[in-house]
């Protein structure tokens, strides 16, 4: 079979679209294989659907757009008078409706990451796993990085990888350039376990991770405060906690959470944003001096940031356009294509630099950027609202992501930054650590149980590959039930994933402080990723491969 060739088969599962025995020749050590060539290729140009004729064995156009599939797997766009929205590669099979897909999300999952039948209205993020009735595993993705938004659709006709090009919420004005929109990725497993070959497929869409030295494991207040935070209270939960890592040669970070900051006039009790994202309120004193008391205590000092909040003073020309479901007038957001905006996110992260802060969470910038969650990103199959743009409509979202990360990652210097509410494809290999799920909870077991376990089974693999995988906190608080959050925490420890608590006083006992110094010590440790055993029909699995041993839990 070559590259040539149609596939014209009857309930074949995804991997006949792959040639069978072809490495990909920049993996021939792995189990990266290659694509036919696409049948079929569409674009959107300014909101109107077009068909691509093929020129040649791997050229693809339509007058002024040029569309090439390398013999890598790149696919490589030039339009230098379109405006152009999105490329659409097709390839042609009948999809066996007996194979199970497991899906990725755009940024954090939502507690809605299963293996599951075949949808043909299902969008699938970045990349997609397959295993047929046959028990054969293939993968469909990109590498990290892209600078496009990826998604893959299974029709009753095939499988297509959109290409979502946009400026804001209009097509992109290219000019002159090359735009290298993505760098194809496939899979197919030869004989290892479904975990273990999503770990080996995740290998192949991530060659450039930033991996923290150590593990990473401590606490934060968030979970108990929800932003009325103050130093002491801070000072208080570290010196709570730092007892319980004693003995530890690799100590744990204590990060203080959303509410340090001075609000904006406008929108006084807004714990999750500030005038900006330098100025302590009241509640705080000198930053530097706080870092320097946590570490004091025996903890690493962390701090929130949210570095896309302007302040009521900045100029309008440095915000982004009002967009549906966002108050300008209280949350005014900085636009992140204009150079001087960046360097006022650049000059947070020197400064939290001269603070001495070991680690940074950077949060809420998909939000930011498009007004969207990523649960409803492309319901409409558009990131954000039609019409809409940013200052610079030359580079696509992905691309204007991707600098806004970069940025942060070259201001921060060694500094750890940890991702929330980021764009996983886009934070692997910028951010050490990435937060993979929505929050969990201080006041309801059920919200932890939904976005904590089903987040650590489905994304924990990520754990080691493109960043350490936060499934997020232990929200350690007396409306929390102690022997479901006890399950959460050791499943945390065990798992080789960070761990992080959030213990408000009056619910840490005796007991609890025994149980975290041995959480703490197994966290503190580098452990196997955690496998979730009965994950293929369990979107809660309660048995996991921990260290080598099958714990079975019980969430409900």
């Amino acid at each position: 079979m070559n590259r040539r060739s149609f596939i014209r088969t009857t309930g074949a599962s995804l991997g006949t679209i792959l040639i069978g025995n072809k490495l990909l020749a920049i993996e021939a050590n792995q189990q990266g294989r290659q694509l036919n060539y696409p049948d079929q290729l569409f674009a959107t140009l300014n909101e109107q659907k077009v068909t691509l004729t093929k020129s040649g064995e791997n050229t693809w156009i339509y007058n002024n757009l040029t569309v090439k599939v390398s013999e890598k797997n790149e696919v490589l766009i030039q339009a230098p008078k379109e405006i152009l929205c999105d490329v659409t590669l097709k390839w042609n099979a009948t999809v066996a409706h007996s194979s199970g897909i497991m899906n990725d999300h755009w940024e954090r999952t939502y507690g809605d990451v299963s293996w599951h039948k075949v949808n043909t209205a299902e969008i699938l993020p970045w990349y997609f796993m397959e295993v047929t009735d046959k028990n054969e595993v293939n993968g469909f993705g990109v590498k990290t990085g892209a600078a496009s938004f990826c998604h893959w659709e299974i029709s009753e006709t095939g499988l297509s990888l959109v290409l979502d090009t946009r400026s804001g919420g209009n097509g992109v004005q290219l000019g002159t350039r090359t735009l290298n929109a993505a760098w194809i990725v496939t899979y197919k497993s030869e004989g290892t376990s479904l975990f273990g070959a999503l770990r080996e497929f995740l290998k192949l869409m991530c060659d450039n991770a930033r991996i923290p030295e150590k593990p990473v494991y401590g606490i934060n207040d968030w979970y108990f405060s929800y932003g009325s935070n103050t130093e002491k209270l801070i000072l208080e939960h570290t010196q709570m906690m730092a007892p319980m890592a004693e003995g530890i040669e690799n100590r744990p970070f204590s990060v203080i959470d959303a509410g340090w900051f001075q609000n904006p006039p406008n929108s006084p009790n807004d714990c999750c944003f500030g005038d900006n994202m330098h100025t302590p309120d009241a509640n705080f004193g000198d930053m530097g001096n706080l870092a320097q008391k946590i570490r004091t205590i025996g903890m690493r000092p962390g701090i929130w940031t949210r570095p896309l909040c302007a302040s009521h003073k900045d100029p309008a020309n440095l915000l982004l356009p009002a967009i549906k479901g966002r108050n300008p007038e209280k949350q005014p957001i900085l636009d992140p294509t204009i150079p001087e905006v960046i360097e006022q996110v650049k000059s947070y992260f020197r400064l939290y630099n001269d603070w001495t802060y070991e680690m940074v969470k950077v949060d809420f910038t998909s939000y930011d950027i498009f007004g969207k969650w990523g649960f409803e990103m492309f319901a409409d199959r558009k990131i954000t609202e039609y019409g809409w743009r940013m200052n610079n409509n030359t580079k696509t979202n992905a691309e204007i992501v991707l600098d806004l990360y970069k940025a942060i990652r070259e201001s921060a210097g060694k500094t750890y930054i940890i991702g929330c509410n980021t764009f996983s494809h886009l934070s692997a290999g910028m951010f050490e650590l990435n937060r993979i799920g929505d929050d969990t909870s201080g006041n309801d077991w059920e919200r932890t149980r939904k976005m904590g376990v089903n987040t650590l089974a489905f994304r924990g693999a990520h754990q080691g590959i493109f960043y350490a995988a936060d499934g997020d906190c232990v929200g350690l608080t007396p409306k929390v039930p102690w022997d479901k959050n006890k399950q959460w925490m050791e499943l945390l420890a065990k798992s080789g994933t960070p761990l992080f608590i959030s213990a408000q006083p009056e619910a840490t006992g005796t007991e609890q402080k025994a149980f975290i110094k041995e959480c703490f010590t197994l966290a503190s440790k580098a452990l196997p990723v955690g496998e979730p055993m009965d994950w293929l029909e369990n979107a809660f699995p309660v048995k996991w491969k921990l260290n080598g041993k099958t714990v079975t839990f019980n969430w409900d």
